[in-house]
């Protein structure tokens, strides 16, 4: 269920379900039993259609005339292999017909039923108890809730800066949105990521951290409340459109929230004054870009050296104690130890 506003009361009414993890199905349930059952009929219906123009070839040992009720009674215990004797094949052409024919249909009747099964019943059993198994492993895994234009963007910038799919899961309550995240080869999963069941569901207290994109800030907003409940130390990425709203995400428990809203009219400014700014600020956002804006702790060769003239990178800001220096900023731009960089760089040709 959806929730209705953005306090947790009233929804102790809501009955609890246990969502699990699935994986897109190319083909719906109804199309691939009806193909089969159309098949099987059809192969039946060719059979029968053969003994009835060749009905002079069995005899009916009961009342010696072979009528069309006696064609397909003869044609299903044939493929059933019942075999009463009531009604013979007696016939050169007959008894062919089905040693030839009949026997292959019986077979290929055989199989049908038996994939149908297996496809229906067991593979769907093993495929259940699989995604339970591999939704009890997860770990240090993302959490999408939201597969919605913002959300779909943010699984596909993970999988190309090289995120394994199979480590992220999309909670959405769209099926069009889950097979949408199933088909990128995510885990995805239909349930209310509003409600602690569902949180629970993925594990949200191992996953590394969450994205929050529900397309309306009060969801948005009690799905951050909820998440930081259950995972304190999760780190929680927020979109919300109302600009007023993104105190109340930082105090549900947000560590990042982004106004696409302002962020764009930022950028629009900035086309403004420069042609080329808001090409290049989408070129240090994305993966696919030539450079890349990256975070990271400063590793031993940064040690020593100023922001500006990192071996690893372009330094533009560090974070050191919880306060940011600027690569403009004299020897306190020096990278120590434990510091936090932001540094711009060169784009791996293999993520190009």
């Amino acid at each position: 269920m959806r929730p209705t506003g953005p306090g947790r009361a009233g929804r102790s009414d809501q009955v609890e379900t246990r969502p699990t993890l699935r994986r897109n199905s190319t083909v719906p349930l109804w199309l691939a039993i009806g193909w089969r059952v159309l098949f099987v009929v059809g192969l039946i219906a060719l059979a029968i259609a053969v003994h009835w123009f060749d009905r002079a070839g069995l005899r009916d040992n009961y009342d010696g005339d072979v009528s069309f009720s006696d064609v397909v009674y003869f044609t299903m215990i044939s493929i059933t292999t019942t075999g009463y004797g009531d009604i013979a094949p007696v016939t050169e052409r007959a008894r062919l017909f089905d040693a030839l024919i009949v026997t292959p249909i019986r077979i290929f009747i055989v199989l049908i039923f038996l994939g149908t099964a297996y496809r229906f019943v067991l593979q769907r059993i093993w495929e259940k108890w699989r995604m339970a198994a591999l939704q009890r492993s997860l770990r240090g895994h993302f959490v999408i809730a939201g597969f919605g234009t913002s959300g779909g963007r943010a699984v596909r910038e993970l999988i190309t800066r090289g995120t394994d799919p199979a480590q992220i899961v999309v909670i959405d309550r769209s099926d069009l949105a889950l097979e949408e995240a199933a088909s990128c080869g995510c885990l995805v999963i239909d349930g209310d990521a509003t409600r602690d069941v569902t949180l629970k569901d993925v594990h949200i207290e191992r996953a590394c951290a969450l994205i929050v994109s529900a397309g309306r800030d009060d969801t948005s907003i009690l799905i951050t409340l909820t998440a930081r409940h259950l995972a304190p130390d999760i780190r929680i990425s927020v979109t919300v459109r109302a600009e007023d709203n993104e105190l109340l995400a930082r105090q549900a428990g947000a560590d990042i929230v982004i106004n696409p809203v302002n962020f764009a009219g930022v950028l629009l400014a900035g086309s403004c004054q420069g042609s080329h700014i808001a090409d290049y600020l989408a070129d240090l956002a994305t993966a696919s870009g030539r450079v890349q804006l990256v975070e990271r702790p400063a590793a031993a060769e940064d040690v020593g050296h100023l922001l500006r003239d990192l071996p690893t990178g372009l330094g533009v800001r560090l974070y050191r104690a919880g306060a940011s220096v600027g690569w403009w900023e004299g020897d306190a731009a020096r990278v120590q130890e434990g510091d936090q960089l932001v540094l711009i760089r060169e784009t791996p040709k293999t993520g190009r």
